[in-house]
């Protein structure tokens, strides 16, 4: 029982952290319909400024630079790349993310090499006993953090003029250019805010027990894609509960998974991809995403 609860604690810990990401992929894809495939790159920068700057300027500084530098990296590619590139079909869109993740990615990685950096957390290694149950400091933070942020994000896309205007442009954005919201703004906004958010994660998928951030580190920010998908891509409760399931689904499979070898190993990084496949095939919508209606 004790080991169940453990995967428990864990899992929520991480889901909040691949809900971090997800909101990230919903933000962007309400304002403009765009997968935004470049994602994990935007994750990647973040924790890579903050990595290289808290030795000298101090751990909090330093994430907020990784923070800034992620949210002005999404706001150029929204800037410079797609918003010139004069394409209406938002699929079309989505495959230029793919070659911009690709072009930011090459870049990063080469920069990173084969170091594995850290983020200069505070945390370190520190372990809180509860009940005879070893918790990681950093997971207690991470949920912590991404609960606060999650929280904040809500309030202020229920009930600031910028929420208002992004579930306009969601909903009908002929209609909302029609009433003076500007689209433009509004795409600019999510871009930067999923920049934002995805720096916070990086810190969060880089600290104990995982070594550091390294040239891998995008890889494990698009299993926060499922979680995106399974919730519903317009969903912005779809993108929290999906994190939460897809890290406890992660974190319970892995800590069993000496009693699941028929199924093969490895099966823990594949499970949150199967549970979105199963997802999809009764909710090919998602759980919380709204399902296209057609008049024939």
């Amino acid at each position: 029982m004790s080991t169940f609860i453990e995967l428990v604690i864990n899992g929520v810990s991480a889901g909040s952290v691949y809900a971090l990401i997800a909101l990230g992929f919903v933000i962007i894809f309400k304002a403009t319909e765009v997968v935004n495939f470049a994602h994990a790159s935007l994750l990647l920068a973040g924790g890579f400024i903050t990595a290289v700057l808290h030795d000298d300027i101090g751990f909090l500084p330093a994430l907020a630079a990784g923070i800034a530098a992620a949210a002005v990296l999404g706001v150029l590619v929204e800037v410079l790349v797609l918003r010139r590139a004069r394409v209406e079909d938002q699929a079309v869109l989505a495959i230029v993310t793919i070659g911009i993740d690709i072009v930011l990615a090459t870049e990063l990685t080469r920069r990173i090499g084969t170091q594995v950096l850290s983020l200069g957390d505070p945390w370190q290694d520190k372990i809180v006993y509860v009940g005879g149950i070893g918790i990681a400091q950093t997971r207690i933070a991470a949920f912590l953090v991404a609960a606060a942020v999650i929280t904040a994000f809500m309030l202020a896309f229920r009930f600031t003029s910028w929420g208002v205007a992004m579930r306009a442009a969601a909903e009908d954005g002929e209609t909302a250019s029609l009433m003076g919201i500007r689209l433009s703004r509004v795409s600019l906004a999510a871009w930067a805010i999923a920049g934002g958010l995805a720096a916070i994660a990086a810190l969060f998928l880089t600290v104990f027990p995982t070594p550091g951030l390294d040239r891998g580190t995008s890889f494990a920010a698009m299993k926060a894609f499922p979680a995106a998908i399974l919730g519903g891509l317009d969903s912005t409760t779809g993108a929290l509960v999906g994190g939460l399931l897809i890290g406890l689904t992660e974190s319970l499979v892995t800590g069993y998974q000496g009693d699941l070898t028929f199924l093969g190993r490895g099966i823990g990084g594949v499970a949150p991809f199967v549970v979105m496949l199963l997802v999809l095939l009764v909710r090919p919508a998602g759980l919380f995403g709204t399902r296209e209606m057609s008049r024939v």
